[in-house]
């Protein structure tokens, strides 16, 4: 089929007006100006590749946490509702075998392509900084540990999270990029002595930059200036209004522009509507779409990454750096090379946009979702 649009993103430019022409579950090519042939659909607005959200704890009222396929699939189809069309599931702290335990659980998702692969956010974490997850379960990464849930997780295992002043947490680190998973600093009181240890051992993301982490001190600049002024690293945000100012995120987006990525760090009550939760073993309550622990602690988001793009945008991204974040970035990323970007050959992965940055249309592999499968003027996004 060929498509047309108002505005089509490609990773060089915004054509305006565009087409892409979808053969199966592949883009064939992408064109700027009138199609070589009659299109079977017009789409006003911008369209832009699939959204990609690396960092991901649930949706839809479910939850990854669980290690239950029929929930995971649950939240993926959420978050695909809403134009995520490549979803990592995050895990947070639990004992090791309970974590070992869900990830084989969730593997056979990402094998099935429902899953974009699966993260791991503890149990190696700074206790003075473990936010929504248990402190009692935190502990350093022992080889033992580390072996374990990467035997477990095998090529399903696209990220670590780990805070690289605990002991252990350099071979860690030197171990688990060594097994082609991307590790991400997070959760953590290092210095930025540790924190460029860590980036010189192959460290490459910052895990929800500014939150749980050591703040910014102009004698002790720690480790979100060292994670900003590195080219190697991409820096995750969580654009919601919650966790971090916009002033916070024009920061980061001029400190370090292309290598922003914007993720949900969402949990059940994303797409769904507030109540009582659980992220892991810990409970936590959702008043007015935001998410908290009995303490007070926020709890992850209840963000979609349609809604963190209209955020950024409001902030003061362009739409081109907002959309970048949401698609191209996460996907280099974790090595994710055949979606993020609308080029021949990449799954045929495309969401359209209103004029107000809203869901129009999704397409997965060459088929539209929807309860239609086919795209139509009177739907909209909902939530």
């Amino acid at each position: 089929m060929i498509l047309t649009a108002d505005r089509l993103l490609t990773p060089e430019r915004t054509l305006a007006p565009g087409w892409v022409r979808v053969e199966g579950t592949r883009i064939f090519e992408v064109g700027e100006g009138g199609p070589p042939a009659p299109a079977e659909r017009h789409l006003t607005g911008t369209l832009t590749p699939g959204l990609v959200d690396i960092h991901c704890h649930g949706g839809g009222g479910a939850s990854f946490t669980a290690g239950d396929v029929r929930e995971a699939r649950r939240v993926a189809d959420a978050h695909l509702a809403h134009g995520t069309t490549s979803l990592v599931a995050s895990l947070v702290t639990d004992e090791v075998g309970e974590l070992e335990r869900s990830i084989r659980a969730l593997r056979g998702l990402v094998d099935d392509g429902v899953l974009a692969g699966l993260h791991l956010e503890g149990p190696w974490l700074a206790q003075d900084f473990c936010g929504a997850h248990e402190a009692s379960l935190l502990r350093p990464p022992s080889p033992e540990d580390v072996h374990r849930l990467l035997v477990a997780g095998g090529d399903a295992l696209r990220m670590v999270t780990l805070a690289p002043e605990l002991h252990g947490a350099l071979d860690a680190v030197r171990t688990i990029v060594g097994s082609g998973v991307v590790v991400g600093v997070g959760h953590t009181d290092a210095t930025w002595e540790q924190t460029r240890a860590a980036i010189d051992a192959g460290a490459s993301v910052a895990t929800h930059l500014y939150n749980q982490i050591r703040g910014l001190h102009h004698r002790r600049p720690g480790p979100i200036a060292a994670l900003l002024e590195d080219d190697r690293v991409w820096v995750e945000l969580i654009s919601d209004g919650v966790h971090v100012h916009p002033a916070m995120l024009r920061l980061a987006l001029r400190s370090a522009p292309g290598r922003i990525v914007l993720v949900t760090d969402a949990m059940g009550a994303a797409a769904a509507a507030d109540g009582d939760y659980h992220l892991g073993p810990i409970h936590v309550q959702v008043r007015d779409g935001v998410a908290r622990t009995p303490t007070g602690a926020i709890a992850g988001s209840t963000l979609t990454s349609a809604a963190a793009v209209r955020h950024s945008v409001a902030s003061g991204f362009t739409l081109e750096e907002a959309l970048d974040a949401a698609t191209r970035a996460p996907a280099v990323a974790l090595g994710l090379d055949d979606v993020g970007q609308v080029t021949p050959g990449r799954r045929a992965d495309l969401v359209a946009l209103d004029g107000e940055l809203r869901v129009r249309a999704v397409m997965r592999a060459g088929r539209w979702v929807g309860r239609r499968n086919v795209w139509d003027a009177d739907d909209v996004e909902r939530g």
